[in-house]
């Protein structure tokens, strides 16, 4: 059964400065019991930020119409770079990523964290366009922070599932 993420309650209520905040974070509840509060496990959670890491400097592989793009950029960019993404959104299957071993991905997202640091060149984001490495940087938090906010310690939720 899948979870409308967004009507779920208890989720974490985080704020991440840095990917070096990030990766502190995941790590910590790599090492503890940890529960799910919505469709994707741990493992997919870490091995999604990774590849949106990632994608941020070797591209999506798409873009969105440009009268959408323009519409978001206008409507959302300052929106989706310093405030809480919302909860809800349905990914395309493609987006969806594959079941992975917590310690794997961990890995994954060390990885592509370290890649941004050393890495200065950013893609176009796929919504609003050239937004530059700092630009990417506040959307990579703001993303991940929707996505560990459904790590909840404990026996709660699905230990299973995590947001989408």
């Amino acid at each position: 059964m899948t979870v409308n993420t967004k009507k779920v309650a208890g989720r974490r209520e985080i704020r991440y400065e840095s990917l070096d905040e990030l990766f502190a974070d995941a790590e910590r509840l790599s090492q503890t019991n940890v529960s799910t509060l919505g469709n994707w496990s741990q493992g997919q959670i870490y091995e999604h930020l990774a590849r949106s890491l990632d994608s941020s400097i070797d591209g999506a592989g798409f873009s969105l119409p440009l009268p959408m793009r323009w519409m978001l950029t206008l409507l959302m960019k300052k929106k989706f770079l310093t405030k809480k993404l919302p909860a809800g959104f349905q990914a395309p299957e493609k987006l969806t990523p594959r079941e992975t071993a917590v310690d794997e991905a961990l890995a994954s997202l060390k990885a592509a964290i370290k890649r941004q640091q050393q890495e200065s060149t950013r893609a176009p984001h796929p919504a609003f366009g050239d937004i530059g490495r700092d630009g990417w940087n506040d959307f990579n938090l703001r993303h991940a922070e929707l996505h560990m906010s459904f790590l909840v310690n404990g026996e709660r939720g699905n230990s299973g599932a995590v947001d989408g």
